[in-house]
């Protein structure tokens, strides 16, 4: 069973050996617009259309010479990646869509990131690019051009220009450059691939974001995770680029927003009991170039609404401990690490005992930090509060 690449140009950018496995074939699959190339075909022709799995299981009965064509390279977010873990195929690739748009643009593309919004949601989009020179971008009905200028536009990354190449190899093909304002206030075939480009150098953020530059509630400012204290629990969270974080009372959103900069092709999911911090965790996010999911309501409600999570972060617990670590710890994925800011002994004593009874491995590190500060010409240190940084690994169940 063959599996051949094809272009919106049909036939011509075939070599002719493959036009003769398709004539030569009893049973030629693919989509309407790929079978109708081929009008003067004899044999058989099964059109894709629905599920995988059904079209899987009618393959692996197949028992004649079949052919199945695909748009561009079958293994490049292609049909072929997945058939050929369940069928022997041999496999005939031809150009990408991504290439072809970056030879009509004339660039590059070895050093390009490429993702796909095709039927996948634009969530994240923020972090997973910022700070990338180059990036190509697989579209949709819904994440067009015009969707993705905008995106780009309300997170301020506004350092791109965009190239949008429709209808490769079409008759109806077109290459343009454009702004993201032009780009959002033009229109396009739905056949597209963009391409993002800096036309100016933008740096990510460091670990450690400066607490000033986080919008807090006003005037009572210092319901953040500091700094220091922030990124010593990140460390301890042990964050993978694709780990799926809970943020429990997330108030500004610091440690969510700094855990989808380390976790930026997972997600993070926050809840935040008090509606003001949570419109400023919005805020934030916005500001620090992060798409994450953050909702209104006090912990454990809502936490149905999230996915398992490999980390969770809790700054703070509302008075219920034992209900809210009983059921993280019951969503928490094997060998996955839960993390508390403790302020009192008392909560620490209470938070040991519940970790314990539940199973897990748990280790306590205090934190007491003084910052220097200026005096006439002098310097001193001021002391942050003191925390316990309550570590628990989750094993085996």
């Amino acid at each position: 069973m063959k599996m051949i690449g094809i272009g919106d140009n049909g036939a011509e950018g075939l070599l002719p050996t493959y036009i003769d496995w398709i004539h030569e074939c009893e049973v030629l699959v693919g989509g309407e617009r790929h079978l109708q190339f081929f009008p003067e075909f004899t044999g058989e022709k099964k059109v894709i259309k629905g599920g995988l799995s059904a079209l899987t299981a009618d393959l692996q009965q197949e028992t004649r010479n079949t052919v199945i064509l695909v748009s561009g390279d079958p293994l490049f977010y292609g049909l072929g990646g997945v058939l050929a873990k369940k069928l022997p195929l041999e496999i005939y690739p031809y150009t990408s869509s991504v290439q072809l748009a970056f030879s009509k643009m004339q660039d590059s593309w070895q050093d390009a990131y490429i993702v796909s919004l095709h039927g996948r949601s634009i969530k994240g989009f923020a972090q997973r690019i910022d700070g990338r020179r180059k990036i190509a971008i697989l579209t949709d009905e819904k994440n067009t051009p015009q969707a993705i200028a905008a995106y780009l536009k309300k997170f301020g990354m506004t350092e791109y220009e965009a190239f949008v190449a429709e209808n490769l190899q079409g008759e109806e093909e077109r290459c343009r450059f454009f702004t993201l304002d032009e780009m959002e206030q033009s229109f396009f075939s739905p056949l597209n691939v963009v391409i993002l480009k800096q036309c100016m150098a933008v740096e990510r953020a460091s670990l450690g974001i400066p607490d000033d530059r986080f919008v807090q509630r006003k005037p009572d400012k210092g319901l953040i995770t500091k700094k220091e204290i922030r990124t010593l629990c990140l460390q301890e969270l042990e964050l993978k680029d694709n780990s799926i974080v809970w943020d429990i009372g997330t108030c500004t959103g610091s440690v969510a927003i700094e855990a989808a900069k380390i976790a930026r092709e997972g997600a993070v999911y926050a809840i935040e009991k008090n509606e003001g911090d949570l419109e400023n965790c919005l805020e934030n996010q916005l500001k620090h170039r992060t798409d994450l999911t953050a909702v209104l309501g006090k912990a454990p409600e809502r936490l149905d609404e999230f996915p398992d999570p490999n980390a969770i972060f809790i700054g703070g617990n509302g008075g219920s401990m034992e209900l809210l670590l009983q059921t993280c710890l019951s969503r928490l994925q094997q060998n996955g690490r839960l993390v508390m800011n403790i302020a009192t002994i008392e909560n620490l004593a209470e938070a040991m005992q519940h970790l314990k009874n539940l199973g897990c491995e748990v280790s306590v590190l205090q934190a007491q930090i003084s910052k220097s500060k200026p005096i006439l010409h002098l310097t001193r240190f001021e002391p942050l509060n003191p925390i316990f940084i309550v570590t628990a690994k989750k094993g085996k169940n």
